[in-house]
């Protein structure tokens, strides 16, 4: 049973990180078809000469219809007043309906929400250059919050994936590197703690496809990826917790590869994009030491 006052540290953590309004972006371009599948662009802020290094912002909230891109954009602003060309990418999530077998909606959509990953990553170079001149395509760092975490360990390792996956590439993507916000990283670890109600599982299309489609999604099963990788995870995280990021950590050891892990003491699981807090500005250092 979880600690009562770890619950009302994470519900006020959430209710810090969720009050802020949304910030508009300075320009928004469109991936594909789908009203789903845009991009908004953030400007760097001040007045730094030269070009600023581009972040890809993936969000969270469980792969889940009901969380999308607004609830990232006070971090999208926070980095961009740090200096950063932002990209906050919008991808198809699950349904808006609650599961059968699960509490709240269904997480994600097998094949959609890889396909718009994938598309987006392979677009934003272009639509960057186009929507940002600010922005330096060639000093991408790509980080996401949660599910937006796996996402974000997903596309830094697409050319290791199987080759027979769609999305794999020839070579790897031209990335500085990847920090990762407590990061949905390890699935099955993450399913036998019953993350976020199973939605690992469900992103998959359910038990009965989560092993075979395990190594096509997992990143604990993407590795080694020779992208410079920072986990960053907070201690006392609840909805997430430390282990999963740990355990991914451990398998890319276990693959001949270091991993950077920040396990941030006294912190749960929503500061780490929460502006107010001083989490956020680890993040954006750990950022920082990728992308310059």
């Amino acid at each position: 049973m979880t600690d009562p006052a770890a619950v009302e540290r994470d519900a006020a953590e959430a209710a810090s990180a969720f009050s802020h309004p949304a910030v508009a972006p300075d320009a928004t371009a469109a991936y594909g078809e789908h009203p789903d599948q845009v991009v908004d662009f953030y400007a760097p802020r001040g007045d730094s000469p030269g070009a600023a290094p581009l972040v890809v912002l993936l969000h969270g909230g469980a792969w889940r219809a009901p969380y999308d891109r607004q609830h990232a954009t006070p971090l999208a602003d926070f980095l961009a007043r740090r200096g950063f060309a932002v990209a906050n990418v919008e991808y198809r999530r699950g349904s808006s309906l609650p599961h059968q077998n699960a509490e709240g909606p269904v997480a994600g959509r097998w094949p959609e929400t890889f396909d718009d990953v994938a598309a987006a990553m392979d677009a934003l170079p272009d639509l960057a250059v186009a929507a940002l001149p600010q922005a330096d395509v060639r000093r991408t760092v790509v980080t996401g919050h949660s599910a937006g975490g796996h996402l974000a360990l997903w596309a830094a390792a697409r050319h290791v994936l199987p080759y027979d996956s769609p999305w794999r590439l020839a070579s790897p993507p031209p990335l500085r590197g990847v920090v990762a916000l407590a990061p949905i990283a390890d699935f099955a670890v993450a399913e036998g703690l019953g993350v976020c109600g199973g939605a690992s599982a469900q992103l998959l299309g359910g038990p009965a496809h989560f092993a075979d489609r395990l190594p096509y999604a997992d990143p604990a099963a993407l590795l080694p990826t020779g992208i410079a990788t920072a986990v960053v995870h907070g201690r006392e995280d609840i909805v997430v917790p430390a282990a999963v990021a740990e355990a991914y950590v451990a398998a890319a050891a276990k693959a001949g590869e270091t991993v950077g892990l920040t396990l941030l003491d006294g912190i749960g699981h929503f500061p780490l994009i929460d502006p107010a807090a001083d989490a956020c500005a680890v993040v954006a250092e750990e950022i920082s030491q990728l992308a310059w």
